[in-house]
């Protein structure tokens, strides 16, 4: 089969490559960088300029879109932002408005999202029938689901792949946890009563996969483990582990100092306890269910 991958060079897009050509799969990524330089896989798009090789798409059997400014690299000031916003809605929209336009369309889009959607809940348990939160976050994820709905109202199953915090030592928010743990200073922010809705990245390349075939999946999907659990009793999972005690908490005024109070406050004080609904209910099976059998093997690879 024939796939095409935008954020193909990125954490879950490289995973997502490989596993797929894994099996044999024809794969083409979506390159900012002249194609005829970056590779025959190469398909060329501009997301900020409005341009895309559409006839390279052709035909294909799906395409995963998982390209965007990342979240967490930079301080969020004004101007990032507006660049984190641009770099989903102008992406998402050129290339959900491609796929609409094409000849032979793909009949499935998995559109990359997030957990952000539903803001701080507190202790609610949510799913996909849940509706947004607030925040920069809520309102991001909203706007970017939105620039989506060219392929829908074309009749492409579209997808919403709603990701949470996914766990490998290949990158994301686990090696930046790690040093602390390995020296026994690592603990949970804050209160810790916040909860986490986590996925490994085995898990988060099979479940994208999955969703690529599942004919019943249309719309949100919350790409989570159906165990989310504290910020505390992640820290106390985590120091089990790696043999360490996990017990020093991490004061809030200290990520706020280096992050900024808003972006420190969303990404690691919110509170999000989700259930993978639309995913069970279609019979995908976890590799990796609870957080500890998740650890271990993210720490064994």
């Amino acid at each position: 089969m024939r796939f095409a991958i935008s954020g193909a060079s990125g954490l879950i897009g490289s995973a997502l490559v490989e596993s797929l050509r894994g099996e044999g799969h024809d794969v083409l990524r979506l390159v900012r960088s002249p194609a005829d330089s970056a590779g025959a896989d190469a398909v060329a798009w501009d997301p900020a300029g409005g341009t895309i090789d559409a006839a390279a798409l052709e035909g294909l059997d799906g395409v995963v879109h998982l390209a965007g400014a990342g979240v967490g690299d930079k301080r969020w000031t004004d101007a990032r932002r507006q660049e984190i916003l641009e770099s989903r809605t102008r992406g998402t929209g050129l290339l959900a408005q491609t796929l609409a336009g094409l000849e032979a369309p793909p009949p499935v889009f998995v559109c990359g999202s997030a957990i952000g959607f539903y803001g701080d809940r507190g202790d609610q348990a949510l799913t996909e029938a849940d509706g947004p939160g607030d925040g920069f976050l809520a309102n991001l994820v909203v706007a970017w689901e939105q620039a989506a709905q060219p392929a829908r109202e074309a009749g492409i199953r579209t997808v919403l792949a709603r990701s949470g915090i996914v766990l490998t030592t290949r990158g994301g928010a686990l090696p930046k946890m790690l040093p602390l743990f390995r020296f026994g200073v690592g603990g949970p922010f804050g209160s810790g009563k916040q909860w986490m809705s986590w996925i490994t990245l085995d898990d988060e390349v099979a479940a994208l996969r999955f969703l690529l075939s599942a004919e019943a999946v249309e719309g949100p999907a919350n790409l989570t483990a159906p165990t989310p659990v504290t910020n505390r009793d992640f820290a106390k999972a985590l120091g089990r582990a790696l043999h360490r005690p996990a017990l020093l908490p991490i004061p809030k005024f200290g990520p706020k100092l280096v992050l900024g109070g808003q972006m420190a406050e969303e990404m690691l004080f919110f509170s999000q306890r989700l259930q993978p609904a639309a995913l069970t209910e279609a019979g995908f099976a976890f590799a990796h269910p609870d957080v500890d059998s998740g650890l271990a093997a993210v720490l064994a690879a």
